[in-house]
């Protein structure tokens, strides 16, 4: 999955691709690059990021999804969390929701998946980094709680899939934590997409900015690939994507 955030405030990518032409462009780079799936954020999550409306995320969102869905012969798969978003641009033909609540901050959003049929992608998520049981425990029972909204909402049990939230709620250090035990997720029963890219776990460890963490994700795509994860969502696709074909090869025998 390669990563499009048309946002002016993303920490490794913001305001390069606020120009639609310039992101769409840019996707069909990602595309030439052996991206399987296009992921377009139009709000920053990173910590600390400026909330926007849904008027401002369409407007930064929807124009590129439309050309898109015509231009690239990959699926669009679009980061929000609000129903309204998810609603207009499954409408202009967008394939997958990616929901960085997993699908518990807006109770309208599995409605508006299982309206559609299409696959959402439900995330681990909290305010705050405090667990008061162990850190995969917490992650999995939130995941569960996502799945069964899911599932009531009318969404098939194979359109789900599960992302532990690397960088969200969570301390670098237990980010490393969960990175060891992606493995325990395969419990669940659903696959799994593991987003790393960049970030400021893999910053701590080498003390580089986001630029310049490639060969790290490339070390978290392996070990997520190693313990059965299934989607890797990156920014430099070329170089994930050798590595993950290697670690295939080894693990998979594809």
């Amino acid at each position: 999955m390669g990563i499009l955030n048309v946002t002016p405030d993303s920490f490794s990518d913001g305001g390069e691709f606020v120009d639609v032409e310039k992101a769409v462009n840019h996707a069909k780079k990602i595309v030439e690059d052996g991206a399987d799936i296009i992921d377009i954020g139009g709000e920053s999550t990173r910590p600390g990021a400026v909330e926007v409306d849904a008027d401002e995320e369409l407007r930064r969102v929807l124009p590129v999804v439309e050309r898109l869905v015509k231009e690239v012969n990959v699926p669009i798969s679009v980061d929000t969390y609000k129903a309204i978003v998810a609603d207009k641009v499954l409408k202009a033909g967008a394939h997958i929701i990616n929901d960085v609540w997993g699908l518990q901050r807006d109770k309208n959003m599995a409605f508006v998946v299982a309206k559609y049929g299409v696959p959402v992608i439900v995330m681990h998520n909290k305010n705050n980094t405090e667990y008061e049981k162990d850190i995969m425990e917490e992650i999995s029972e939130f995941l569960k709680t996502s799945i069964d909204i899911a599932l009531k909402a009318g969404i098939k049990k194979e359109n789900i899939i599960l992302d532990p939230g690397i960088g969200f709620g969570k301390t670098p250090e237990q980010n490393m934590l969960v990175m060891s035990r992606l493995g325990e997720l395969n419990d669940l029963g659903y696959p799994i997409l593991l987003g790393t890219s960049r970030k400021s776990m893999i910053g701590k460890i080498l003390d580089l900015p986001a630029k310049e963490r490639v060969e790290g994700t490339i070390a978290t795509t392996v070990m997520g690939i190693i313990q059965g994860v299934d989607i890797v969502r990156v920014h430099d696709i070329k170089e994930n994507l050798r590595a993950a074909k290697v670690t295939d090869a080894i693990v998979r025998g594809r």
